[in-house]
């Protein structure tokens, strides 16, 4: 499993939001590097936006969501494009788990186990 995994949930349609592209970038030398990206499953799931095993140095982070394409497939309005949800990742390669809980017009996010 990846360091960083995420769970999309469509809070609006109670349902798992499957086909969401995931992108994972750090802040490095005063610029965002794109370290990985991977689409939500039917269960709404990312685990693969690292290889297994690599651990990030500590720094920022985020992950982009893409979320009209969404909501656009889905046949809902949608009011944010797309979702960048930032967060720090401390020394050590503890495992994040980063969840979005979507809606057409707003979201939430929390850090998970």
């Amino acid at each position: 499993m990846s360091q960083i995994t995420t769970h999309i949930l469509d809070t609006a349609r109670g349902v798992p939001a499957a086909g969401v592209r995931v992108a994972l970038a750090q802040w490095r030398d005063g610029a965002w590097a794109e370290l990985g990206a991977g689409v939500s499953d039917a269960d709404g799931r990312v685990a693969t936006l690292l290889p297994p095993g690599e651990t990030l140095p500590a720094g920022e982070c985020k992950l982009t969501f893409a979320t009209a394409d969404y909501h656009r497939a889905a046949g809902a309005p949608g009011f944010y494009p797309r979702v960048e949800i930032a967060f720090c990742v401390a020394a050590g390669g503890a495992h994040y788990h980063i969840p979005l809980l979507l809606g057409p017009f707003g979201y939430t996010t929390y850090r998970g186990s």
